[in-house]
């Protein structure tokens, strides 16, 4: 194969280390013999002795409050071993990036109270065999009271909308403790646009996608030596679920042995660590090995997708073709809970506005909570989206002013030394040539001044500088959060800000619960392979006994947002 790819590494003198040589080579992927053989062992491979199967009771309903679960009949059903509810989870409410400090917990492990996607799952049924386990499902009768729903980002923000989730009643995320959305300001966008010739204004919609694994997402768990538990999983994120299920289960890591590898295709979809604590909580709860896994219906219905974003994209532009400002507003639909979707925002925002020097920018993006499955990572999830969105306005923009679209992509292309609207100096941009170089494979003329053009020059300067003048708000001020930290309940109210849109009486975060019935059964399965099982279950959390307390990393401090 010839080697098609060109690497000019002037443009990036100070940011690669000459050890790093290894694009444009043919490099043997470490795993690849696994694969083309057959040969990889997967999380489902792991064969157990006496290996149980989880099914779970899930909601027809987009939004319905649970009046009362019976599972008197499907416990008698051939097969049955346990039926575990919201009850037998020692901590039932939980937020993927607690782990980080960042965001309140939004969403319990098995449903007990009320349902907001359909899918949403309320019990799990244990059987010897899966064929056992789903007819038992059928027989498990939940009372519904079914509640309004709401499937739009933008019907779910206004008054009188759907409660999507309790935790925040506004629908939409708290960021910084301060707002129902994550603003960026640099300069003055609105005084800008009356001096502009021309007003551009375009709307993008992108909908979900499913990241469609090859192996669907699961874990098997089993009891271990010493009061442990093995956790054989296809996660991506091993140590993210073993955190997870560490709190959830409200045990300390050191019992939990998680074991992962090879993960099937993930894509971003098997972060979420769904399966691990469930499957863990099954061993503990019956002393035998336990898998929970999706089928392929259950992967593409209540598998977290890439979700829904919405941009509405406004530009100031002069007849030259220099833009002036821009204005963002955006809508990440998270559905129903949080997962990684005010994780997407930030992103999102921080990539804002494009590769492009404008001298205002202004953005309002919203995380927004509506009755849809729950959205997840996927490639590049809180870019790809406004990337295709700004792209696509800025050919909008070059039509509008009869301007060759590549010509306008350099004029306003950042430079070295240019100051990006977040106020950091931009440095080895190489987007210049990288137009130059498509104009040339594509056969596109352009002009003599972008042929002549250069990331390495014309920076800084004017270009370099913060604004003068930002034009500040406070619109979208909520209440009852605290100020220091990305969403905490019980802080101080802001001491600026206009009329609240989250209404102060936000309710008390849910207390762990912690199980009436949650009593391990000693096992006396024989010993699975690989790994063995004993008869050593863990025992519960007393009663009333809270989660233990650890330290938590600061989201602030990897994301490169650190206040300043």
């Amino acid at each position: 194969m010839a080697n098609t790819f060109e690497f000019r590494k002037e443009f990036f003198a100070d940011e690669r280390d000459e050890n790093l040589n290894e694009i444009g080579k043919r490099i043997r992927r470490q795993d690849i013999e696994g694969h083309v053989t057959g040969r990889s062992p997967f999380y489902d491979d792991h064969l157990f002795d006496g290996l149980l199967h989880m099914r779970y009771v899930r909601s027809p309903h987009h939004h319905a409050r649970i009046r009362r679960i019976d599972t008197s009949r499907a416990e008698n059903m051939p097969g049955v071993v346990r039926i575990i509810t919201g009850a037998d989870v020692p901590v039932n409410l939980n937020t993927l990036l607690a782990l980080l400090d960042f965001g309140l917990d939004d969403e319990p492990v098995l449903s007990d109270k009320k349902v907001a996607y359909v899918g949403e799952p309320v019990a799990a049924v244990v059987a010897h065999t899966e064929a056992e386990a789903r007819a038992a499902v059928k027989e498990v009768h939940v009372d519904w009271e079914v509640l309004p729903h709401v499937h739009d980002v933008e019907e779910a923000l206004k008054p009188g909308a759907p409660t999507v989730c309790d935790v925040y009643p506004g629908n939409a995320f708290v960021y910084h403790g301060k707002y129902d959305h994550q603003k960026l300001r640099f300069g003055d966008v609105d005084a800008a646009f009356k001096t502009a010739d021309h007003i551009v204004e375009t709307r993008h919609q992108m909908s979900p996608i499913e990241q469609a694994p090859i192996e669907t997402c699961g874990a098997i768990s089993a009891p271990e030596q010493n009061g442990r538990y093995v956790c054989y999983t296809g996660t991506q994120a091993l140590f993210f679920s073993l955190g997870t299920a560490s709190k959830v289960l409200n045990e300390p890591s050191s019992r939990l042995h998680f074991i992962g590898g090879t993960v099937g295709g993930g894509f971003g979809g098997k972060v979420d660590s769904i399966h691990e604590p469930l499957s863990i909580l099954g061993a503990m709860l019956t002393g035998k090995p336990c898998k929970s896994q999706w089928d392929r219906e259950e992967e593409m219905q209540v598998g977290a997708p890439r979700g829904a974003e919405r941009w509405y994209i406004t530009d100031g532009v002069m007849n030259d073709g220099r833009i002036v400002a821009r204005k963002f507003r955006g809508y990440f639909d998270c559905g129903a809970y949080t997962r990684l979707s005010s994780y997407a925002v930030i992103k999102s925002v921080g990539h804002l506005p494009g590769p492009y020097t404008i001298p205002n920018v202004y953005a309002d993006v919203y995380c927004v909570y509506t009755n849809r499955t729950p959205a997840t990572a996927m490639r590049g999830f809180g870019i790809t989206g406004v990337d295709f969105s700004i792209e696509a306005h800025m050919d909008q923009v070059a039509d509008t002013i009869g301007m060759n679209p590549i010509d306008l992509r350099i004029l306003n292309a950042y430079r070295d030394g240019d100051m990006k609207a977040h106020r950091r100096v931009a440095k080895n941009c190489a987007f210049i040539e990288c137009c130059q170089v498509v104009a040339e494979k594509a056969g596109l003329t352009i002009k003599p001044e972008s042929k002549a053009a250069s990331s390495l020059r014309d920076g800084g300067g004017v270009r370099g500088q913060i604004p003068a003048h930002t034009a500040i708000d406070h619109d979208g001020a909520v209440e009852g959060f605290e100020s220091t930290s990305y969403a905490r309940k019980g802080g101080s109210s802001p001491t600026t800000g206009s009329v609240p849109s989250t209404p102060s009486s936000v309710p008390a975060q849910q207390a762990p619960v912690q199980p009436s019935s949650y009593q391990p059964v000693p096992q006396s399965t024989p010993a699975p392979q690989p790994a063995p099982v004993q008869p050593a279950p863990a025992a519960p959390p007393a009663a009333g006994q809270q989660p233990r307390k650890r330290a938590s990393t600061r989201f602030s401090s990897i994301s490169g947002f650190r206040r300043r």
